[in-house]
């Protein structure tokens, strides 16, 4: 397929259509689990589990193959299993946090989840398809508030206190300019655009009483599949143009860390590093238990690189691996449930990114 027509398709994800909802089965009952923490989750794909299924977007997983791993159905999230967020909330105990709108969901004591598949900090970034970090946050609000009624200000307080927001943002707001051929503002001015829209998100929450907030650093999406057909789709190369957007959203990400902790009393965070989590997967792919790295599991085309995995967006055929557990993709732009596995333990368990800050277990454990 030329690059015109993968860009066509790729838009046509963002396209206007009434969408297919299915009913999530996992969020129906909670265990009977001692809380000590909630978890409240902010982003994108990497953590939607099935909000965009009751929105009007084509930005959908919730067809087959997504789900055959660990769900054997489609719940909405962008991969054959769980999601890097759903291996957070496992490890600290909680039940899979469910989608925000998810129909009849009232009951807030373990976190909810407003990730939208598709949205940036930025509120023009898929605009009309997606719920943008701003409108996020106002769900968010919503909560807050129907927790301060439901068990008063005093529980509320110290529920929202005690409790860890993860945020995943940005991949979207860089990507879509290259994708859709429009002209950005030069790098250090649209990357201060996205970093000062995450922090008036970030001191929001901190305003209403979140205190312990986790972030991934910006990946290498120039390698993931659709990358490497934006390079061309033929030499194996990542699209490099990405780079110097995310090489100064991860520093300036890292900055502003530091600087809300010593701002703001009672802050704390952590940082999990996807960039070189991925990029060791992807030159040293066997070191990790896998055996393919560029092509995904799912898609059509070069690297399975087209957003075709399932056949419903424009592009009927798609191909389907015999064995996901070899590949660190299962679509165009999102890794396997393994992989996500072993980026959450990471995150989890590994060596806090610097001084001051901490792993998700650790921030979890923070007084």
């Amino acid at each position: 397929m030329a690059k015109s027509s993968f860009v066509i398709t790729f838009l046509f994800i963002f396209s206007f259509t009434s969408s297919l909802v299915i009913q999530s089965k996992s969020y129906r009952h909670y265990p009977q689990l001692d809380v000590t923490a909630s978890l409240f989750i902010f982003g994108d794909s990497l953590f939607d589990p099935g909000n965009n299924n009751y929105i009007k977007t084509l930005c959908l997983a919730n067809f087959y193959p997504y789900g055959e791993t660990f769900f054997k159905y489609p719940s909405g999230r962008f991969c054959d299993g769980r999601l890097i967020s759903d291996f957070i909330a496992e490890y600290a105990k909680l039940p899979f946090i469910p989608p925000y709108l998810y129909p009849g969901n009232h009951d807030f004591k373990y976190g909810v989840n407003f990730a939208s598949a598709g949205s940036g900090a930025l509120f023009e970034t898929a605009r009309g398809f997606v719920i943008d970090l701003h409108t996020q946050l106002g769900y968010f609000k919503n909560v807050s508030n129907q927790l301060r009624q439901q068990i008063g200000d005093a529980e509320a307080k110290a529920l929202l206190s005690r409790a860890v927001y993860i945020i995943s943002v940005g991949s979207n707001d860089y990507s879509f300019p290259f994708v859709r051929n429009i002209t950005i503002p030069n790098t250090q001015q649209f990357v201060g655009m996205v970093i000062g829209n995450l922090t008036e998100v970030i001191k929001e929450i901190y305003n209403i009483g979140g205190r312990k907030m986790g972030f991934l650093s910006l990946d290498h999406f120039g390698c993931y599949p659709y990358g490497r057909v934006l390079e061309g789709g033929n030499n194996g190369a990542c699209f490099d143009k990405f780079i110097p957007f995310i090489n100064l959203h991860n520093t300036q990400l890292s900055i502003l860390l530091k600087e809300l902790q010593t701002e703001l009393k009672g802050f704390k965070y952590s940082l999990a590093d996807q960039y070189t989590f991925t990029e060791e997967r992807l030159n040293h792919p066997s070191k990790y238990g896998f055996k393919e790295e560029k092509v995904a599991c799912c898609g059509s085309g070069p690297y399975r690189g087209h957003p075709s995995c399932g056949g419903r967006r424009g592009e009927k055929e798609y191909e389907l691996c015999e064995n996901v557990n070899d590949h660190v993709f299962f679509d165009f732009a999102h890794s396997t449930e393994k992989f996500n596995e072993q980026f959450a333990l990471e995150a989890w368990n590994g060596k806090p990114s610097g001084l001051g800050s901490y792993n998700l277990k650790g921030l979890f454990e923070s007084e």
